[in-house]
């Protein structure tokens, strides 16, 4: 699906709540849907898209967004998946079917792309501390750090700390680029989410599955060798949500 695809709010007669687009033949899921609803899939032109009658109200509780990641999972156990966002809803299956079949082409060809693949999500986060080590291989900080300790005081404190701090953050964001340089040729394709001061990397990787454990290694083997200056953290696998073009989440009435 893309993003022009039918939403509406809950509550409405009809109105189906939308898990995910996979090719026809797949098993239905046997996990209950959000709110308890019984899963069910509705097939058109070599695609299907697994569905449940939507609830009164689509709230992001606990119980339903572990529902709903529990059907994906399923759907995903089986091949390639495309995920629809938390409380993405259609008006009926009349409009879900008319747009698996004006959308065919495009929907098989993102399929395709995922085909035999997931996604993990690469966290890099600032590692505080290391000071001395920073100011022996920094001129300016040593310099700095010289002149507070000949002539203490709260400013010339702040000054240093905030010294300090740009220093390790700039570190920390040398080694997240050592990370993606080692990490993007090991992957299909790369998304770069938001990142801050403090989480200086957030990067989603399309990886095929058969690379997997060595991408997982690659990664740990990263994290040893920038430990003092990025923690890192893999998350997944998880559905392909970064490389799809799916419809935003609506929140239901």
């Amino acid at each position: 699906m893309t993003a022009t695809a039918a939403l509406t709010t809950a509550g409405t007669l009809g109105t189906l709540y939308v898990y995910g687009i996979a090719p026809a033949g797949i098993r239905t899921p046997r996990a209950p849907g959000v709110a308890g609803a019984e899963v069910r899939l509705l097939t058109e032109g070599g695609l299907c898209a697994a569905v449940s009658d939507a609830p009164a109200s689509v709230r992001a509780r606990r119980r339903d967004l572990t529902a709903h990641q529990a059907v994906l999972g399923e759907l995903l156990a089986q091949g390639p998946v495309l995920p629809m966002r938390f409380a993405v809803l259609t008006p009926d299956a009349q409009a879900l079917c008319g747009q698996l079949r004006s959308e065919r082409a495009h929907l098989a060809a993102q399929l395709d792309a995922v085909r035999d693949c997931v996604e993990l999500n690469v966290k890099g986060t600032v590692v505080p501390g290391y000071f001395a080590d920073l100011v022996r291989r920094d001129e300016a900080l040593r310099a700095l750090a010289r002149r507070t300790r000949e002539r203490p005081g709260y400013e010339a404190n702040v000054r240093l700390g905030e010294a300090l701090a740009k220093g390790v953050a700039r570190e920390a964001r040398s080694a997240a680029r050592d990370v993606l340089a080692r990490l993007g040729p090991l992957a299909v394709r790369s998304v770069q989410g938001p990142v801050d001061d403090e989480q200086v990397l957030s990067t989603s990787f399309l990886v095929r599955s058969a690379d997997e454990e060595r991408f997982r290694q690659a990664v740990a083997e990263r994290a040893r060798a920038v430990g003092d200056r990025l923690t890192l953290g893999v998350t997944g696998p998880l559905p392909c949500y970064s490389f799809v073009d799916a419809p935003s989440a609506t929140a239901g009435r």
